[in-house]
């Protein structure tokens, strides 16, 4: 954790949740359109330390693949890196687009996890991905936040049928260097040949 973000989550108290939590947790084996988002639940509006909390409960479960994608965490076949050229990657997003625009720190809308190419996953963070309402990527005035912490964007779409919008991510499960809140864990690498293959301009006529 940053030091940022070190005085803000007590680690004592948040040590404890996740202490009872991974006891009763088993042990890690080995472009849909987007819907508007919802009113923020009850949980939204706890303080960012009893939101974490919450998370580490909800979201232990999925240290086994298997319950994640059998609650509707769809994998994707590619490794996803820093499109900016930097460090560190998401490794392996599972999205649930049901939870598209959520706000329930219970309910992200992707898990991601690191496959080793064994078929071995390892939870390492969680996403939280709202549409923007305007669809402009110049304006921010309906930018969300959760744990206290501000929505990154509005992002220009990444993929054929993604809307612009916000995201959050959380390095919950795997400690990033760079940050809880980073987009990206510089901890995490993709192999080679894992990642989403890059188009082919097309050829040039003389």
């Amino acid at each position: 954790m940053s030091p940022r973000h070190a005085k803000r989550f007590p680690l004592v108290p948040l040590a404890l949740a996740a202490a009872a939590t991974l006891a009763a947790a088993p042990s890690a084996a080995a472009a849909a359109p987007t819907p508007p988002a919802p009113p923020a639940g009850p949980s939204s509006r706890l303080a960012p330390s009893a939101q974490l909390a919450l998370t580490y409960r909800a979201t232990a479960k999925y240290h086994r693949h298997s319950v994640g994608v059998a609650a509707g965490y769809v994998p994707d076949k590619y490794c996803v890196t820093n499109p900016s050229g930097g460090t560190g990657s998401l490794g392996y997003p599972h999205f649930n687009h049901a939870y598209d625009g959520s706000l329930d720190p219970q309910k992200p809308t992707a898990l991601l996890y690191e496959g080793d190419g064994k078929g071995r996953w390892r939870l390492a963070g969680l996403e939280w991905m709202v549409v923007d309402k305007d669809g402009l990527v110049e304006t921010d005035d309906d930018r969300p936040s959760l744990f206290g912490e501000p929505f990154r964007g509005p992002l220009p779409p990444r993929f054929p049928g993604q809307k612009v919008h916000y995201s959050l991510h959380l390095w919950l499960w795997k400690d990033n260097p760079a940050g809880r809140f980073e987009p990206f864990n510089t901890a995490i690498t993709c192999r080679p040949g894992t990642t989403r293959p890059r188009p082919v301009a097309p050829a040039t006529t003389p």
